[in-house]
């Protein structure tokens, strides 16, 4: 067990230590021969493929144990101690952290793997590893943190590295605006979090600081801190996982290459707020106020995300616009405490999602990085196994059964109709036939019809090797990862569920068989509804629609971005030049005026002794040396 415990720290440091690696290597090669962009590749894949060999070893590790023992604990050293303070850099391995670093360091890795045939050629392609490495061992060190404070370590890190990557292009100014804009909101979110940690430590903190001591104190919780420190925390959740009002960023972090939004969207940061909130279920489940504002954020979330992705015509933030749908899919899973129904989803979609944005790439790729799906067309037969593989993924987005996302979506939204939230199951089976219609609205588009730029389509060809696997290896779990959680109304036993229940605190409510058929019913007709409008409005080929009225609207995402202009980023720009004006002259230019003061003064009182007579000179040596003499005579007396 202690061997294995070990392992708890190996797995971030591996894809750490290949950041370290290849950054040094880049940053001293760079001006010089740069190494082969094949050798940054291995170095860069290394660390991912062995944390995953690792979470392998961990998982069955754990899946030997008796149920209520499955916790590992490997403390490297204590990182702080101030009094009775004291917070141990520690790594907790549970159920929940187990399935989390088997999807994330498993696809990270296909998602690297990849990024070898993407990025070829980039001038600056050791860097590129050098972050993505540091992007995969940040998350896991989030995952795997012990408490709150480790957990925020890799909270910090991940949001660091979408900046750096999100602005990767930084030669263009738009790209270096989006970085910033997801760095910013990030912060405004994690100002929240760590609001609702030092609440939460204030409270209860003097029995620990790790879950498993802060779980065991909950209960000392009046209700107006308990939920204060819930919704905290659901505010740095928000900024992480992009859900109203802090979603704005996660659309422009398109702006980086697509590899990192398959890594932000699938693996990564995205997915840090949901399971966040399910690693403190035992606070939210105390406080079912808390949660119910978590499920309908999420839920409304979903449905906004929803209708600016019906009208979105570049290829990846079509799937951005998803992205943060889903999340609000999740959101509303643990908001109702379903919380393993919620971290299934988060599961099932790091394999879709990451399929449909390599996809993407792959089809960017083709056509010389044109994102505009109006542009396509006609790909199906040019690109066959970059169509089916997306479909698969598509299918799986959409819900269509018998493929993972109808599992674990439809999980989530029969839990909502169990515990009696009737509206945010309708909202969800609404936002289930949006989904449908406007993820094949993008495939009828990109793949069928005719080819809207001849000389693009004529060059097009599916990608090489290195970037189609992880296409196929992805395709494969989209389809097949949903029968590991099936219901009983399927045969199956929810294994899922039961692998995460010894680190959830959930009830799962009986209900007949009448609501199970239909919360199934209602998702099969949400899919049918769907992709059938989908179809006669885009099967058969279509021109670009000119928009109106609400169209129009929902085409510029409401204004949302152009309001939060207006209310905030303006006046805090006029208020801080204001305050600059105010206070340079008389703070921050005063040190500077002073020291100047100071040096002339200093320089004119010497300029009086500085006569040019050889002289003059010799007189202050003789001067200098009488008194020295006169120092020491007395000194010796």
């Amino acid at each position: 067990m202690e061997n294995t415990a070990t392992y708890l720290g190996l797995i971030p440091l591996l894809p750490l230590a290949g950041a370290l690696v290849t950054g040094l290597l880049h940053m001293l090669t760079c001006r010089r021969k740069p190494l082969p962009e094949l050798f940054y590749g291995v170095v860069g894949c290394i660390g991912p493929l062995l944390a995953f060999f690792f979470a392998l070893v961990l998982f069955f590790h754990l899946k030997g144990m008796p149920a209520e023992e499955r916790f590992l604990s490997h403390i490297p050293y204590t990182w702080f101690a101030v009094g009775d303070l004291r917070v141990d850099m520690g790594f907790l391995a549970d159920p929940l952290s187990s399935l989390m670093l088997l999807f994330v360091t498993f696809i990270g890795s296909l998602i690297h793997i990849y990024s070898i045939g993407y990025m070829a050629g980039d001038e600056n392609f050791g860097k590129f590893f050098s972050y993505l490495n540091l992007f995969l061992g940040s998350m896991l060190i989030l995952v795997l943190g012990n408490g709150p404070v480790v957990m925020f370590v890799g909270w910090e890190g991940v949001g660091l590295c979408s900046y750096l990557l999100i602005s990767f292009y930084s030669k263009e100014r738009e790209n270096v605006l989006a970085g910033n804009k997801a760095f910013i909101v990030n912060r405004i979110g994690d100002f929240g979090f760590v609001l609702g940690v030092s609440l939460l430590f204030w409270a209860i903190g003097a029995g620990g600081f790790d879950y498993l001591a802060l779980q065991a104190n909950a209960g000392s919780l009046t209700p107006g801190v308990g939920i204060a420190v819930c919704l905290l925390l659901f505010l740095g959740a928000c900024g992480k996982s992009a859900q109203i009002p802090l979603y704005v960023w996660l659309p422009d972090a398109m702006a980086g290459p697509t590899p990192v939004s398959a890594l932000i969207h699938a693996a990564t940061m995205v997915t840090a707020g949901v399971y966040m909130v399910a690693r403190f279920s035992f606070l939210y489940v105390q406080f079912p106020v808390a949660g119910s504002v978590v499920a309908w954020v999420g839920i409304l979330t979903a449905l906004l995300a929803a209708i600016f992705g019906l009208f979105q015509r570049d290829i990846k933030k079509i799937l951005a616009y998803s992205t943060v749908s889903q999340l609000g899919y999740m959101f509303a899973g643990v908001g109702v405490a379903a919380y393993s129904a919620g971290i299934f989803h988060v599961f099932t979609h790091a394999f879709f999602k990451a399929l449909l944005f390599l996809g993407a790439g792959a089809v960017i790729y083709a056509l010389h990085h044109q994102q505009d799906i109006w542009k396509m067309g006609g790909l199906k037969e040019k690109m066959p196994k970059t169509y089916w593989t997306m479909l698969i993924g598509a299918l799986a987005l959409a819900g269509c059964p018998p493929l993972s996302g109808f599992f674990s979506k439809d999980e989530i939204l029969f839990s909502a109709l169990a515990h009696g939230h009737i509206g945010i199951w309708l909202v969800g089976v609404v936002v289930a036939a949006l989904t449908a219609y406007y993820t094949f609205r993008m495939i009828f588009v990109v793949f069928h019809g005719q080819p809207r730029d001849q000389h693009a389509w004529e060059q097009a060809k599916d990608a090489p090797a290195v970037m189609t696997w992880p296409l196929l290896i992805l395709a494969f779990g989209a389809f097949f990862v949903g029968f590991l959680n099936l219901p009983g109304l399927f045969g199956g036993g929810l294994r899922v569920s039961h692998w995460l229940a010894p680190s959830l605190v959930e009830s799962h409510p009986h209900v007949g068989l009448g609501v199970e058929l239909l919360a199934v019913f209602a998702g099969v007709a949400a899919f049918v509804v769907g992709i059938t409008l989908a179809y006669r409005k885009f099967g058969k080929g279509a021109t670009e629609p000119e928009y109106r009225g609400f169209a129009r609207f929902a085409y510029h995402k409401f204004y949302v971005d152009e309001l939060y202009n207006a209310l905030f980023v303006q006046p805090y720009k006029a208020f801080g030049g204001v305050i600059s004006r105010i206070l340079e002259p008389k703070v921050t230019d005063l040190p500077v005026r002073l020291s100047t003061w100071l040096y002339r003064w200093a320089g004119n009182a010497f300029k009086v002794l500085q006569v040019g007579y050889v002289r003059v000179y010799a007189l202050y040596m003789v001067i200098g040396l009488s008194l020295m003499s006169l120092i020491l005579s007395q000194s010796i007396n």
